[in-house]
């Protein structure tokens, strides 16, 4: 992974964008958060360097919300206008999680972000995993819909579960490497 073209390492502050929920604050759709407790995101934290967001609350959904599934395909397909996000009773909320997307990529770029720590299994940020839009918990390998749009504007997206990979990502980014 590396720097992408146009970029200049090391000659501005470079940030991360991290799934808000990660970061403690209760915005999952249950209403609460899954925190990282690790050393050096509390460090780039301290240091200005982390911007913390939510799609789906930036979309316009509330806390709590029903839970989401994609369904007919991947958060690729979902921009693309060929599968929907529904809640379980069937209501489309995919306006709103193109919405989030779109202001996730928005920050990205008004921050000059290259790479996010993204909340895994979420109809919006999993990165490798979501669920199959059955609502069983059935999982399958695929993108939400903020991620699929930060990757086709090549910005590196992590899961919680790569942190450290993600902060190298960073550090190698900084250093021009």
């Amino acid at each position: 992974m590396t720097p992408r073209a146009g970029h200049k390492p090391g000659n501005t502050l470079t940030r991360l964008l991290v799934s808000a929920c990660l970061l403690g604050d209760p915005v999952r759709y249950d209403g609460h958060s899954k925190p990282l407790h690790d050393e050096d995101l509390e460090r780039l934290l301290a240091q200005g360097r982390v911007i913390r967001f939510c799609p789906e609350v930036a979309g316009g959904l509330p806390v709590p919300r029903p839970a989401a599934e994609i369904q007919g395909g991947d958060g690729a397909a979902v921009i693309a206008g060929v599968a929907r996000v529904r809640i379980r009773e069937g209501e489309d909320v995919s306006d709103r999680f193109i919405a989030g997307a779109k202001r996730a990529l928005e920050l990205c770029r008004q921050h000059r972000i290259t790479a996010a720590v993204l909340s895994e299994a979420s109809p919006s940020c999993g990165s490798g995993r979501i669920y199959d839009g059955s609502f069983t918990r059935r999982s399958i390998v695929a993108s939400g819909v903020t991620t699929a749009l930060l990757r086709q504007h090549g910005i590196e997206v992590f899961n919680q579960h790569q942190l450290a990979v993600a902060l190298n990502y960073l550090s190698s980014y900084r250093r021009g490497a």
